[in-house]
């Protein structure tokens, strides 16, 4: 791949150097600036394109129409139009920064487009079929714009559509209060409530004899508060019944404009108010089925869901705001691509990369951050020489594509229409699909990489997948970790709002003036997303990178703690009297950190590979396990001694030996176990036996139960 990049100063209203820009420009095969690329520069664009023979260009304009013509240019020069990648420089640096924090972002904001390029995933697409059958809730007017492209329910949920200005000839009307909505795209299931059963003739009399304005003529149901009395006698097929009757109908679709967010949930093919021409649109391009990039990649030879029916790890169903994950049975979940939103919710949950976002992927994510990082010369570049650095505080800032990567963009526009004063730190910026995508993982890796402080900017009450302060559990995680890692807190969450830069500024400023500069020198780690024990694992999972990250930050710090609290994706095994040394917990592990060894009658646990899911401690037959949530720096195997120093003893039993031969055939508390249940019901069954039948290991214990049948 030949790259060349391209950067302007938009006519000279971005305050930014664009010499330094290019200066600070890495790795590229050429680095080229206009002050108006999408005028003057386009001539000198198509020369440097041919001269060097690019086939990819990283471009700065943020303007759609100039991005147009800068593709044009692109693709008369034999490039494809997807191989031009723009970046920001505007309303994101020169025209919210000073000039050398915008310089020096924009630099960095090239450079960790060129890295992340590097690791672009390839689209995939996944579909799933579906109907016709459209479920449309009290909005007679939705239903008949839909009435020619689907076969149409309109569900009455207690209104009266007698006088309906919508033409409602080729719509089916139900009657019945909308109790609940199960499923998804596809096979969703509207449960109805309703005081008239379907043996209604729709015969009027109970209308006329009714309680005025509680029983409705079309089609014909009762109020729930209406009440009871002779007159619910008039009906001549007895459809009338006064505590309710219910009944669930099947659709592939449903508009419900009075349901609240918590109920749709987010899932593809279910539409809340407002309802516009776009969600017509939207409900017409899903009829027959759904075709969309699949988001996701899945290892779920890795899952630590569970095992022989017992319930392990549930981060993933628990994460996922939209039901594209559900726990099919006990020891299983399951996902729906179709129904994924690409929020990256279970991805940054996942502990064993058992699924993994696939654009941007970890793996791209952890370059751009350190391609933001990394200094631009050997006397330390902008970022090390920190005491006159052009950006006093590196911070690596997680920035959501929807929301919140619209209100900084706003910020930029007011401040160069000169209608708001804003300046904030030229933050570093990562952009990803939602802040759910952030996890420990990620933040670990920022700080392994010399960040001075990690920003998740999300867009807060308004988010779509995740509701209102959707990361204050993993700020206050990290910043627990951070400070048992004594690098203090570094970790902040910020919500912009358009309408309120001030805010935002304010917050944002007093977050980086109180951040200390990090012990951590910048540049010096890249990392592989992996650690050295034995796993079957992908790269970045969140338990291997973040290990990784921890270890890279242990060789400059020194920590007072031995446990690293915060970080959830490790456990710490303690096992109490009463252990029997049975494989349950052995075999059910996911990850292989526990091993039995029956020779000496030990259990032994190796916290390098566990990622705290539950399962030894759900499965343990006797209940003496207890896992603990925190990365315990004495347990990894670094800091131990011996042959073996992943593996530490958590249970020193007793073997019992045969009374024939010697041999150690089980543990002593699983033989007094199975002896106290059963000792009664085998007694007397090997009358040539020395002792009890429970002190002989099975082969010899058969050969006794022959003798005697001889």
């Amino acid at each position: 791949m030949r790259v060349g990049s391209f950067v302007c100063s938009c006519a000279d209203t971005c305050d930014i150097d664009l010499e330094g820009v290019r200066e600070g420009i890495e790795d590229v095969d050429v680095a080229a600036s206009s002050s108006l690329l999408c005028a003057d520069g386009l001539p000198a664009m198509e020369q440097v394109i041919d001269e060097y023979d690019l086939d990819q260009l990283i471009v700065t304009c943020p303007e759609s129409r100039s991005q147009q013509k800068i593709e044009r240019v692109a693709e008369q020069q034999g490039l494809h139009p997807d191989a031009v990648s723009f970046v920001d420089q505007r309303e994101r640096a020169g025209w919210v920064h000073d000039e050398a924090g915008a310089t020096a972002k924009t630099a960095r904001m090239v450079n960790a487009r060129y890295a992340g390029l590097e690791s672009e995933s390839v689209s995939r697409t996944v579909s799933r079929d579906a109907g016709e059958r459209v479920a449309v809730v009290a909005d007679p007017e939705t239903a008949a714009a839909l009435a020619d492209d689907a076969d149409v329910t309109l569900l009455a949920d207690g209104e009266e559509y007698v006088d309906a200005a919508a033409d409602l000839d080729d719509v089916t009307i139900e009657r019945g209060r909308v109790i609940d909505v199960d499923g998804r795209f596809g096979e969703f299931t509207v449960r109805l409530e309703s005081r008239v059963t379907e043996e209604c003739i729709s015969c009027m009399k109970c209308v006329h004899e009714g309680p005025d304005g509680m029983v409705t003529r079309y089609p014909v149901d009762i109020d729930p508060d209406a009440p009871d009395g002779a007159w619910t006698d008039v009906c001549p097929t007895d459809a009338i019944e006064m505590d309710g009757t219910e009944r669930t109908l099947e659709f592939d679709q449903v508009i419900y404009p009075a349901a609240t967010r918590a109920t749709r949930g987010g899932r593809i093919g279910f539409y809340t108010a407002p309802i516009d021409a776009a969600t017509i649109s939207a409900v017409r391009k899903h009829l027959g089925g759904v075709e969309k990039p699949d988001h996701l990649d899945l290892a779920m030879d890795v899952c630590a869901a569970g095992d022989s029916s017992q319930a392990g790890c549930n981060e993933c169903v628990e994460a996922c705001p939209h039901d594209a994950v559900e726990r099919a049975r006990i020891d299983e979940v399951e996902f729906h691509k179709e129904a994924c939103q690409n929020c990256g919710a279970c991805t940054s949950a996942c502990p064993t990369g058992a699924t993994m976002l696939r654009e941007p992927s970890n793996e791209r994510l952890a370059r751009e951050v350190e391609a933001l990082l990394r200094p631009t010369d050997d006397e330390g570049g902008w970022l090390l020489n920190r005491s006159g650095s052009d950006i006093d505080a590196a911070i690596v800032a997680f920035v959501c594509s929807e929301e919140a990567d619209d209100a900084l963009a706003e910020y930029g526009r007011l401040a160069a229409a000169g209608k708001a004063a804003v300046e904030y730190p030229p933050i570093l910026p990562v952009r990803v699909n939602c802040t759910d995508t952030v996890g420990e993982a990620h933040a670990m890796h920022a700080l392994a990489c010399g960040a001075d402080g990690i920003a998740i900017v999300g867009c807060g009450g308004d988010c779509r997948h995740s509701g209102p302060d959707p990361k204050t559990a993993l700020v206050d995680r990290l910043n627990r970790a951070t400070t048992d890692l004594a690098l203090g807190e570094r970790i902040g969450f910020f919500a912009p709002d358009p309408d309120e830069p001030a805010q935002f500024v304010d917050e944002l400023s007093t977050f980086a003036v109180e951040l200390e500069d990090s012990p951590i020198p910048v540049g010096d780690h890249e990392a592989t997303g992996e650690i050295d024990a034995d796993r079957d694992n992908p790269a970045f999972d969140s338990h291997g990178w973040t290990l990784e990250s921890v270890r890279a930050i242990l060789e400059h710090v020194e920590p007072d703690r031995e446990v690293i609290r915060g970080l959830k994706d490790f456990g710490r095994m303690q096992v109490a009297e009463g252990c029997t040394l049975t494989p349950t917990c052995s075999n059910l592990c996911p990850t292989d950190a526990i091993r039995r060894n029956e020779q000496d009658a030990v259990l032994e646990f190796n916290h390098e590979k566990c990622v705290n899911c539950g399962l030894c401690e759900e499965g343990c037959v006797e209940d003496v396990i207890e896992m603990r949530d925190g990365l315990d720096r004495s347990l990894l195997p670094e800091n131990r001694d011996g042959d073996d120093p992943a593996w530490i003893e958590v249970f020193d039993g007793e073997m019992r030996e045969c009374r024939h031969c010697g041999k150690p055939f089980t543990s002593e508390g699983s033989a007094q176990k199975i002896q106290a249940e059963v000792g009664d019901l085998v007694a007397g069954i090997a009358p040539s036996a020395q002792g009890n039948i429970f002190e002989y290991c099975g082969d010899c214990r058969a050969q006794l139960l022959s003798d005697r049948g001889d």
